[in-house]
């Protein structure tokens, strides 16, 4: 016998996200925990936001780490994402300054309970995003970043990083980080969960 799951709308996961120890996705009526992070996880989530952080000082640019929420109306999903770049103003969603819609940088580190998702079907959501121009997957494991730039409405060139003295070339913006400065005090030694 197969159990029905429940499904909410988006003002009751909205409702209930406020009142959360812990935070979860949307995804079309399924709330999703998320998983717990690791210290790599975090070292690299850091140093990705610090670095566009310091390189775009001054620049119509702003910079999300983890706790902004990402609204995507065509595929209904709310997700956070570990690092956001808005060119301009942010667009938030309704009366709230937690839920943006027009990144146009995306940056996923990789873990093994979402690594499948974050490059299959997490990718088909954030293609849908009319604003979204790059998206970046990063293991914490190993020296190895997958970089996605969208060079025409239905083309997306993917670039494979894996060298410790690689250069990541961002294709949205004028901006190079090196995989050096993306791992900065990374253990991959360290059991990812």
């Amino acid at each position: 016998m197969q159990l029905l799951q429940k499904t909410y709308t988006p003002a009751e996961y909205l409702e209930l996200e406020e009142k959360a120890e812990f935070r979860s996705e949307y995804r079309d009526g399924e709330i999703v925990p998320m998983a717990g992070g690791t210290t790599n996880h975090n070292q690299i989530s850091g140093n990705v936001y610090a670095n566009l952080k310091f390189l775009l000082k001054g620049q119509d640019y702003r910079v999300y780490i983890s706790d902004v929420r990402l609204w995507i109306p065509p595929n209904r999903q709310y997700t956070y994402p570990d690092v956001m770049l808005i060119q301009g103003e942010p667009s938030y969603l309704e009366n709230t300054t937690s839920t943006v819609t027009n990144p146009r940088l995306i940056v996923e580190v990789l873990s093994k309970s979402t690594g499948n998702y974050d490059r299959s079907e997490k990718f088909d959501y954030y293609r849908s995003i009319p604003t979204l121009q790059e998206y970046i997957l990063i293991d914490q494991s190993c020296y190895h970043v997958l970089q996605y730039v969208k060079t025409s409405p239905t083309q997306w060139l993917l670039t494979d990083h894996n060298q410790a003295e690689g250069v990541v070339q961002l294709g949205s913006i004028d901006l190079a980080l090196s995989l050096n400065d993306i791992y900065d005090r990374v253990n991959f030694e360290e059991i990812e969960e």
